[in-house]
């Protein structure tokens, strides 16, 4: 027997099924991610040792804690976003790889020192006293947090590091005036904004207009690939190798120019030396066709994407643990210090808080980044991740602060656009040389060509969006909380 009002109930008790299955994964990451700050707070609340400025150290933990959740669900999906959108690694497999090499990083490269100040934004002897000075740092680390979270919810991979120099400016500011900030260092981040996506998505492009001419588009693809992918990935290991060197072991670490140079081609030719063979015994036997040619590339991403982590977590903890360092320091001395060694404790919190974040949370950027933006196969990737490490070398040879999440993104937007730019070339020469369209779909191929959007660009509007108000927006929020908080605490 039909009953309306019956079936009516029903279909809404399917709705309120389904909705819950969708929230329940959600609400089950933000419980942990609760659970985790507790853990903070007990730790931080053991470290403090019930000194006079307790309550300062047990907050700044919880919020150095807050920070590193942000950058592990944000920053952290640039690292591994490209092999999982080629299919390289699953996102299972990413997370573990991300997540240990991240922790390895932190802990093991990310060094025992840390400058309190990030990149010299603010003139530290000028804030007029430590208690003033550990307020503006917990003001700058929460503010960096809340923009790095509302990011991450906007589906909007930024620079943490500038979210950092945003909030330590802003509360500087908000403390000691506007002489405090070091305008040219803020005038160089500010053009690192157009230099580093652009030198990416270059680099980028330019890698994969090799891969294509050399490769892809030769009669004999597996002849052309084990003539160039020993080279290819030999330059990427001797890359890497220098890389790593000189940003995933600076704090460990410091050998001059000549040194990493050495490594890097030294590693380049070794690596040359053993590929050769190798990927000439794989691809016995493949077919000739570009499926066979994503496979040769499979485990050098996967490489990749793991030392990228280890530089991720060995340089990115700092924007985590050093205001948190710089006010356990002023809360014991009553100093203000332009470098600080780092507790242990700190250290852990800002290694395991990325960690978490990433896990939790990191899921929904990296398919953004790798999935959503264009269409990433293995070769797109190595020339992402290659492009990534060769800017940051060329950026930090020339003095530029560059961000690593601006050069990842924009790498894979000019891989994109270089698509879109060869499809319509190609067609546009095959409609000539077949007369027209005598052999052509319906309609014109290359009209069709011309317009076909192979980058979205809802993503590239908001993303942009989002790096050039990264800064201004930290600043701002960093010096609405220490006006606030000020005042509370008078």
């Amino acid at each position: 027997m039909y009953k309306e009002t019956l079936v009516k109930d029903l279909a809404k008790i399917g709705q309120i099924n389904a909705a819950f299955r969708t929230m329940a994964p959600r609400a089950a990451a933000i419980g942990a991610a609760i659970l985790f700050l507790v853990i903070a707070w007990f730790v931080a609340t053991l470290a403090s040792g019930g000194g006079a400025n307790q309550n300062f150290v047990i907050a700044a933990g919880v919020i150095g804690a807050y920070m590193a959740l942000n950058i592990g669900a944000n920053d952290v999906a640039n690292n591994v976003a490209p092999a999982v959108g080629s299919r390289a690694l699953t996102m299972t497999g990413a997370l573990i790889i991300a997540a240990i090499f991240e922790v390895a990083g932190a802990v093991l490269a990310g060094g025992d020192v840390v400058s309190t100040i990030s990149k010299n934004i603010i003139a530290a002897d000028q804030i007029p006293d430590s208690r003033t000075f550990m307020w503006a740092m917990m003001s700058a680390l929460l503010a960096a947090a809340i923009w790095v979270n509302l990011a991450t919810v906007l589906n909007a991979p930024v620079s943490t590091t500038h979210a950092v120099v945003g909030g330590v400016a802003g509360a500087g500011m908000a403390a000691a005036g506007f002489a405090v900030v070091n305008w040219p260092t803020m005038a160089k981040i500010a053009a690192s904004w157009v230099i580093s996506p652009v030198m990416g998505g270059v680099i980028a492009a330019l890698f994969l207009a090799f891969i294509k001419a050399r490769i892809i588009y030769q009669p004999d693809k597996i002849a052309a690939a084990r003539r160039w992918v020993p080279v290819l990935v030999a330059l990427m290991a001797g890359i890497f190798s220098a890389y790593l060197v000189m940003k995933g072991l600076k704090k460990i670490w410091k050998p001059d120019a000549l040194v990493i140079v050495a490594i890097g081609i030294g590693v380049g030719i070794a690596s040359y030396a053993v590929l050769r063979p190798l990927i000439r015994r794989q691809s016995q036997g493949m077919e000739n066709r570009n499926k066979s040619l994503r496979e040769l590339f499979t485990i050098p991403l996967i490489c990749s994407a793991a030392l990228l982590s280890f530089a991720h977590g060995a340089n990115d903890v700092a924007n985590a643990v050093g205001p948190l360092a710089a006010i356990v320091n002023a809360a014991s001395s009553g100093a203000i210090a332009a470098k600080v060694t780092v507790p242990f404790w700190i250290l852990a919190v800002g290694a395991a808080g990325i960690c978490a974040g990433l896990l939790l949370f990191g899921p929904k950027l990296i398919r953004t980044v790798g999935e959503q933006i264009t269409k990433i196969n293995p070769m797109r990737a190595y020339c992402v991740a290659l492009s990534a490490a060769i800017t940051v070398l060329i950026a930090s040879a020339l003095g530029l602060p560059v961000s690593s999440t601006h050069i990842a993104v924009g790498a894979i937007f000019g891989v994109g656009f270089y698509r879109e730019y060869h499809t319509a070339r190609r067609t546009h020469i095959n409609h000539g040389r077949y007369g027209g369209d005598k052999k052509m779909p319906r309609g014109d191929p290359v009209e069709r060509a011309k317009w076909r959007k192979l980058v979205r660009r809802e993503h590239l509007l908001r993303i942009a969006s989002a790096w050039v108000i990264t800064v201004p927006a930290a600043a701002a929020l960093a010096a609405g909380i220490f006006f606030i908080a000020n005042a509370v605490a008078r």
